[in-house]
């Protein structure tokens, strides 16, 4: 079952078109990856996605159902930018911004509290927000934008300005969220959060979708059935038919096989030659590298 599902979605500003034709589903329950260049047109499918404009063509289901206006409150969005109002008091603002997603001055104001709480920032209650930091301000946000439990969270950069603990503190309540049932696009430039978060992704230049599928799948996909070995000694392979060498230093090895070998094969090879092997593992492609290689197609 899908939280959204976008069909043929197209959308242009005079004769510049930001989406052409993008089609793709998110399952319920997945932290999904929406990637892409500066100036792909991701903003402005979140905008879309978000109702803050409309698609020219095509069509958006939230959780099965054709978008109206009662999804907004069933969606929560926090874009790059940030979003506050710097003259409030950090609990009165978020008191404030959860009674427009539609709960109770006391409903908010208790949720309010366990957030602040759970973010180890209790204290916050009462400071300006623009007495806080950037990464402050970035924790405030994420609170905003979660605190009405939306189904469908749409997170935009959402670590920055944060430092490694901080980080870790967010990354672990989307991981809780997505346990508790919320579905979550997560849009990033930091494609190692991607690998460590996401489990599919769609990756979107020029306005079109030019890649989608689970991570794990990607990654297979674009492998260049390369090796590395580890090995003990100064002893190196003195012959290896069907494999290129790549990298060749004592104690490792990296090795790319050729048409028709196999990992078995390889290991054998090697063991045959006498190397004593300690660590032996294939070479996936990083989402990063992937990303840079298709992006940089003509």
């Amino acid at each position: 079952m899908n939280i959204l599902e976008l069909d043929h979605i197209n959308k242009s500003y005079g004769s510049h078109k930001a989406n052409k034709d993008i089609s793709f589903n998110v399952e319920k329950g997945a932290v999904f990856g929406l990637l892409g260049p500066n100036g792909a047109g991701k903003s402005t499918l979140i905008r879309i996605i978000t109702n803050i404009i409309a698609a020219d063509s095509g069509t958006i289901r939230i959780d099965g159902q054709a978008f109206k206006e009662a999804h907004n409150q069933i969606i929560g969005y926090m874009p790059e930018e940030r979003g506050l109002y710097k003259k409030m008091m950090v609990g009165e603002h978020l008191v404030y911004l959860g009674r427009l997603k539609g709960l109770s001055k006391a409903d908010a104001t208790k949720k309010v509290k366990d957030w602040l709480e759970r973010l180890q920032i209790a204290d916050w209650w009462g400071k300006k927000i623009e007495d806080l930091s950037k990464g402050m301000q970035q924790k405030v946000q994420f609170i905003a934008t979660t605190l009405h439990d939306p189904l469908l969270l749409i997170l935009d950069e959402p670590f920055s300005g944060l430092d490694p603990v901080n980080s870790n503190l967010i990354k672990d309540e989307i991981f809780e969220l997505r346990r508790k049932g919320a579905s979550i696009i997560f849009s990033t430039h930091r494609m190692e959060q991607v690998e460590e978060i996401c489990e599919e992704i769609v990756l979107i230049n020029n306005g079109q979708n030019i890649l989608q599928g689970k991570v794990k799948e990607i990654r297979q996909r674009f492998k260049e059935n390369k090796y590395q070995v580890l090995y003990n000694g100064t002893h190196a392979p003195t012959q290896l038919p069907g494999y290129e060498i790549v990298v060749e230093k004592e104690g490792t090895l990296v090795l790319k096989a050729l048409e028709g070998q196999s990992p078995n094969q390889l290991l054998r090879t090697l063991l045959d030659q006498g190397l004593e092997i300690h660590h032996f593992n294939e070479i996936l492609p990083s989402i990063n590298e992937i990303f840079i290689r298709q992006v940089q197609i003509p």
